[in-house]
């Protein structure tokens, strides 16, 4: 089991995002979310937009920093990624 975020290199909102995810189950992924205070809000199918700020934090708490190509090949790997197709679908 592992937790996983990627650099924050996303701009949106005024600030810079990354992503975390689980390398195992979505019950893994929230439940890491929960204890560091992430709302609910910030999940998106199979991710959590994290800012820059709460990076720290998240590594502290565990989270594994990898590269966004790491994060997204672990993802699959999982099979919890969710597809482009299936990402319009649930719009």
């Amino acid at each position: 089991m592992t937790i996983l975020i990627d650099p924050p290199l996303w701009p949106r909102h005024g600030r810079v995002w990354g992503h975390m995810v689980s390398d195992l189950s979505l019950d893994e992924l929230h439940a890491f979310a929960r204890t560091a205070g992430l709302p609910e809000r910030a999940f998106d199918l199979d991710h959590y937009d994290v800012p820059e700020d709460m990076h720290p934090a998240l590594i502290a708490q565990g989270a594994v920093l990898v590269d966004g190509r790491e994060l997204v090949m672990r993802l699959r790997a999982s099979g919890l990624r969710v597809t482009s197709a299936q990402r319009h679908a649930a719009s």
